[in-house]
């Protein structure tokens, strides 16, 4: 597939998905989302990537779906079939991506844009985004699992009232009630964002997969079933190149040099 609607670049390990409408703040079309899902599934199966920063042209990171979009679906249609082809894959793809995510939140971040975030592994915002589920004002609901990251993240009452009453919130409100990793200068947020995103690509990558793995696994077992992923995981880490690498560069008080495997 030829990307109009975002961008993608490559950087020794790094990949950088940059959706590219901003003159609609990156809203979300029928085919920006069917471009996104195509990328994120190419990602997948792309051995030379090892970690993903994800960001928004110009001002805004993502307003959320394009309601003015003539593909989309006419008002009293299917509003669950475009969820069920293409913005439901695309989450999925991004909590399965056997690679870090991190999300550079530029500026808005609603509706749906605002699921990219949290499905995002690592979310660094600039002090002057804002986030908002906008969905009860247009009489519908948070989707892209927003209603499954939300009570996750900030507890029951927060994530109903984020949903129902749909206020938007600050950077720096974000950060303190757990949705995002950080908040930084708007000015350095491109840096900060790639520096973290570099870190994880030149990191032991099995090992970030499998933390991504056991933490998605975590909300549906109890205690004992986490143990035993836990035990399996580490079985398998303990036999790799990686973990090697990283004991012999403690021991030899060095800079690991992880390869990925």
């Amino acid at each position: 597939m030829t990307y109009d609607k975002i961008t993608l670049a490559k950087d020794q390990g790094l990949a950088t998905l940059t959706l590219n409408v901003p003159e609609k703040l990156n809203a979300v079309s029928r085919k920006m989302i069917a471009e996104i899902k195509d990328c994120w599934e190419k990602l997948a199966q792309d051995p030379s990537v090892r970690a993903v920063l994800l960001t928004g042209a110009g001002r805004g990171f993502c307003a959320g779906a394009d309601l003015a979009d003539p593909d989309r679906e006419s008002v009293g249609g299917d509003s669950g079939s475009a969820l069920d082809k293409f913005f439901n894959p695309v989450i999925r793809l991004m909590r399965g991506l056997p690679k870090p995510i991190v999300a550079a939140v530029n500026g808005p971040a609603a509706g749906v844009g605002m699921s990219f975030a949290l499905a995002a592994d690592i979310a660094v915002a600039a002090r002057s985004a804002t986030f908002l589920q906008a969905f009860a004002r247009i009489g519908l609901l948070p989707d892209g699992g927003s209603t499954w990251f939300l009570p996750r993240l900030v507890g029951d009452q927060r994530a109903r009232a984020l949903a129902m009453l749909a206020p938007q919130i600050s950077a720096a409100q974000a950060k303190d009630w757990g949705l995002i990793w950080d908040v930084v200068e708007d000015a350095d947020l491109m840096k900060t964002a790639t520096d973290i995103a570099r870190r994880l690509a030149d990191g032991p990558t099995l090992s970030l997969a499998r933390i991504k793995e056991a933490m998605g696994r975590a909300s549906g077992n109890d205690l004992s079933q986490q143990l035993d992923v836990e035990r399996d995981f580490q079985r398998e880490l303990g036999r790799s190149e990686d973990f090697r690498e990283g004991v012999a560069a403690f021991l030899g008080k060095r800079k690991p040099a992880f390869k990925g495997k």
